[in-house]
């Protein structure tokens, strides 16, 4: 008798618990946005330089120091610091060997250069001899301020979730009350496809205009979903 008290009073027990973990506040589940676009301020840019024959009738050459000069040349007259211009790879490593080997030899060179302004490139780039520019590309770029724009984004999402959720409840004839979820709907962000900016030594025309570059910028978007109480 005394076990089947027992148990009756544990089950009622937790039959009382179980009805205190329902919630039975009204609730609003509701989600907010907030978008924007930015131009990339850090873009690194490959560009290979490659001696050439002054012409074909003769052995002269282009040698790969004078080009390596000019661009340095170049880097610095566009108020760009020299640390910013880095060797990505050296072919003419072993140039003593294989001019040794081979005289029609061509050492080429590879530096990956950081800007902030595209425009800038375009000026470093008709500084230099246009046939010794093997070609150029854009690598990867960012924007230095990403992680505060973020942070800034997902604030005014949040706050729209709660400006959503309010007019929805006052229509009702209710009041909005508190926050009691939030869930962060993940970074979206967007990054600019470039088109490649090439110039093939043999192609290029030392009258031709500096080619354009297509300029995009980098499309941030932020989505944060929110569970408010209804008073």
């Amino acid at each position: 008798m005394k076990k089947l008290i027992t148990l009756a009073f544990v089950a009622l027990f937790s039959v009382s618990a179980m009805a205190q973990q329902v919630d039975l506040r009204k609730k609003i589940n509701v989600s907010g946005s907030a978008e924007t676009e930015v131009t990339p301020d850090i873009i690194y840019i490959g560009i290979s330089l490659k001696e050439y024959l002054k012409d074909n009738n003769s052995k002269k050459r282009v040698d790969i120091t004078e080009l390596e000069n000019q661009l340095y040349n170049a880097v610095l007259k566009a108020g760009i610091s020299k640390e910013d211009l880095m060797i990505n790879n050296v072919s003419s490593y072993n140039y003593a060997t294989e001019k040794k080997k081979n005289p029609d030899f061509l050492a080429s060179k590879q530096y990956r250069l950081k800007v902030s302004d595209l425009n800038k490139f375009n000026e470093i780039m008709s500084a230099i001899d246009v046939k010794g520019i093997a070609s150029t590309n854009i690598e990867s770029y960012d924007y230095s301020k990403m992680e505060t724009l973020k942070k800034d984004l997902k604030i005014k999402a949040l706050l729209a979730a709660r400006d959503k959720a309010n007019y929805m409840v006052t229509a009702l004839g209710e009041k909005l009350g508190g926050v009691l979820e939030i869930q962060d709907g993940g970074d979206n962000v967007v990054q600019p496809v470039y088109r490649n900016y090439m110039m093939k030594a043999e192609m290029a025309d030392a009258a031709a205009p500096a080619q354009e570059i297509d300029f995009k910028k980098i499309k941030l978007n932020f989505t944060v979903n929110a569970v408010f109480e209804i008073k």
